[in-house]
């Protein structure tokens, strides 16, 4: 396994990277759904959670860089409410409400995470770099992160390489100094190597490169970092 020599600042991809967010997204969109079917029965049991994600989809794909995240989630469930017959403004606020309390309450961090961020944190200064809303103090990363860039707070998302270099401006170091560690090859290896930034992809699944994008370097685990940083 290559060293990796010259760096002082550590940046981190949040969703699929420290938490299982394609898990967490859909158990607190059954919760909402759940919600729905108490408080309006006769056209909770119309919507299935696949209609809900596809709406919610559908309303992201219009609205991403024009609004915020939680502004789409709660116009998505405007949205759902008016393609049952039922518009409810309240209701749609309320079902939000009870969407974002677990999706921020119940992620569960992948195992090898605290344990390597808590090592790396004597050693560098780490950030957050995430084209999501994962604020770190509700998601159990108090304190964890030195910086933190979202993509909505600029305008642009990853693999832009423009929220790479607001990574760089905001830790206060040179590309050369940062590197950046993610899940997603189009997202994250993808947007660093196009900002002239190194990046270790994090392939937890042992996915293979199917875009033939250059690889700086490849783990499976986190646990791997603290080797190749030694």
């Amino acid at each position: 396994m290559n060293e990796i020599e010259g760096i002082k600042v550590v940046s981190f991809d949040a969703d699929g990277t420290l938490w299982d967010f394609e898990k967490v997204m859909r158990r607190s969109l059954r919760h909402a759904l759940d919600e729905l079917r108490k408080m309006a029965p006769d056209v909770g049991e119309r919507l299935t959670l696949a209609e809900l994600i596809q709406i919610r989809m559908a309303v992201a794909r219009r609205l991403r860089g024009k609004m915020n995240l939680e502004e789409i989630r709660l116009e998505a469930f405007q949205q759902t409410l008016k393609h049952l017959g039922r518009p409810d403004d309240a209701l749609a606020s309320h079902l939000n409400d009870v969407y974002l309390k677990h999706r921020f309450e119940d992620i569960e961090l992948f195992e090898d995470v605290l344990p390597v961020l808590n090592e790396l944190k004597m050693r560098y200064d780490l950030g957050m770099l995430s084209n999501g809303n994962s604020y770190p103090e509700f998601c159990g990363l108090k304190s964890m992160f030195k910086f933190v860039v979202f993509a909505q707070d600029y305008g642009f998302e990853k693999p832009d390489p423009r929220l790479f270099n607001a990574a760089v401006d905001k830790a206060r170091c040179s590309k050369r100094e940062l590197l950046h560690v993610g899940d997603s090859l189009q997202d994250d290896v993808a947007g660093a190597v196009g900002a002239g930034i190194r990046c270790v992809w994090l392939n937890r699944i042992g996915m293979k490169n199917a875009f033939d994008i250059r690889i700086d370097y490849e783990i499976s685990s986190l646990f791997d970092l603290l080797e190749m940083l030694e």
